[in-house]
């Protein structure tokens, strides 16, 4: 049974394991954590976050942080998700984002989640979708520019 609980240092070395290519690490963490590959020491900048581990019985299978984009936990905003590249496909994804979304809703009382993902990351773009967020329509996409290209971020939101 998949839970939840506040992230350890002890994880940072297994779920750093998870990004297995540069482009992997960029997609996942924009560079907002360095540059690659980053540290356990470097990780912890999420120590400022609020940061959550899935566990699965007694396995870690994936990471996101919480933060408040504005001084209201009206809404909150996701990042730095992360499955084991090893345990994707599996519907792990979308059970720590609904995990996430209840925590949100009822221990910090939020009315709305956002986050951002990178267009050409498909696979989160679709778990992202099938948990029921929806894209935000914005005058100018954010860009990145990520190993030598522009990538575009888009935004996606759920009212919970």
């Amino acid at each position: 049974m998949l839970r939840l609980r506040p992230y350890k240092e002890a994880d940072a070395e297994k779920i750093l394991s998870w990004c297995k290519t540069e482009e992997d690490f960029y997609k996942w963490t924009a560079g907002v954590l360095g540059a690659y590959p980053i540290s356990k020491e470097q990780f912890q900048k999420v120590n400022s976050l609020m940061a959550f581990t899935a566990i699965d019985v007694n396995d870690v299978i994936g990471f996101f942080t919480m933060r408040k984009p504005g001084e209201s936990l009206d809404e909150l905003r996701f990042g730095f998700v992360i499955v084991d590249s090893e345990k994707r496909g599996k519907g792990y994804g979308k059970a720590m984002l609904r995990l996430g979304l209840k925590y949100a809703r009822e221990i910090y009382g939020a009315k709305k989640v956002s986050l951002g993902v990178f267009e050409n990351n498909e696979a989160a773009y679709h778990c992202y979708k099938a948990v029921g967020f929806q894209d935000v329509i914005l005058d100018e996409a954010e860009t990145y520019h990520v190993l030598g290209e522009d990538w575009n971020c888009l935004e996606l939101e759920i009212r919970i």
